[in-house]
């Protein structure tokens, strides 16, 4: 764990060229009451901060995408996320978790986590769909360095980053609808795993590292698929299983953050990001073999447990009156 810790708690700050502007939703978003309240997660500044958001006008959706959408982590590893964050919720979030999740009859985060990726195959869907679609991911088009520019790297609001401001703003809006913070719910916990898998983040030209061809346990694959669920599905545990052996091993520790500290879901892209940038992580020869495994596996559920904790405390704050 001490070399992922190496790997991951960067001096993030060194050569940081963030223009940060007010991430504003596109007008084709619902209104948000109070659009202004950010809510930060207790890892990146103990409290909520806030900051204005700028509406601007939607502009055409496929003018910014570099990359066809994919599926982060899969089915497996989002309900891990949304299994660990659950363990951590307080009662009041909880209870507004279980009030709001209702009409789905369930109260299991787990049950909606992979709800925006379902969207894409069912057509009475298919207009949210096509506006959230660009929403799972970001591409840095800075190169390595991976410094968040968001007229650069999130062309009018539509990558991950703004789409977790927009719609923890709308859960957290308790003027809004419920079935407005319901999907809102939705999106969060999905949209927290997503930027947390290294491949929903990176620089390069090749789709997520979906056209990086690799061969895995004797067949052919991508790297992008491999990320998703075929280094996780070696361990051989179903998610409750895998979310209880994650969690016994106590609070994970997360990367100091950046400043400046108003913008915390543009570090965990960074983050993700900086992961793809390693020297390793794209492997020699096309070929994962069992020592890649060993090496980055723990790194897939590092991000694992960051992206749990980090959706608790995203929700503890939201979700409080």
């Amino acid at each position: 764990m001490a070399a992922i810790g190496s790997r991951q708690n960067r001096n993030f700050t060194a050569n940081r060229r963030m223009t940060l502007v007010a991430a504003g939703a596109p007008s084709s978003w619902p209104a948000i009451k109070d659009s202004d309240r950010l809510w930060q997660t207790a890892a990146i500044a103990s409290k909520d901060i806030r900051m204005n958001f700028t509406r601007r006008a939607a502009t055409t959706l496929l003018a910014c995408l570099l990359v066809a959408p994919v599926q982060a982590w899969g089915p497996l590893g989002h309900s891990v996320v949304a299994e660990l964050a659950q363990r951590h919720l307080s009662p009041v979030a909880e209870a507004e978790v279980e009030r709001l999740l209702a009409p789905e009859h369930t109260k299991s985060l787990a049950d909606i986590a992979s709800w925006a990726d379902q969207i894409q195959n069912d057509p009475a869907q298919d207009a949210l769909w096509k506006q959230t679609r660009s929403q799972h991911y970001i591409n840095f088009r800075g190169g390595s360095d991976c410094d968040y520019v968001p007229p650069r790297d999130c062309r009018d609001d539509r990558c991950v980053v703004s789409a977790l401001q927009h719609y923890v703003g709308v859960l957290g809006d308790r003027s809004q609808p419920d079935a407005a913070r319901r999907d809102a719910l939705k999106f969060v916990v999905h949209f927290v795993g997503d930027i947390h898998q290294p491949l929903h983040a990176g620089y390069r030209d090749d789709k997520g590292g979906n056209t990086y061809q690799v061969q895995f346990d004797g067949k052919g694959s991508n790297l992008h698929k491999v990320w998703d669920s075929g280094m996780l599905r070696t361990r051989g545990l179903e998610w409750q299983a895998y979310a209880q052996q994650l969690d016994s091993s106590g609070p994970v520790a997360l990367p100091m953050p950046v400043v400046p500290l108003d913008n915390p879901y543009a570090q965990w892209a960074e983050e993700s990001c900086r992961i793809t940038a390693d020297a390793g992580f794209y492997p020699d020869g096309h070929v994962i073999d069992a020592a890649y495994v060993r090496a980055e596996l723990p790194l897939a559920e590092q991000r694992l447990r960051e992206g749990g904790r980090r959706l608790a405390e995203v929700l503890n704050l939201a979700l409080n009156p």
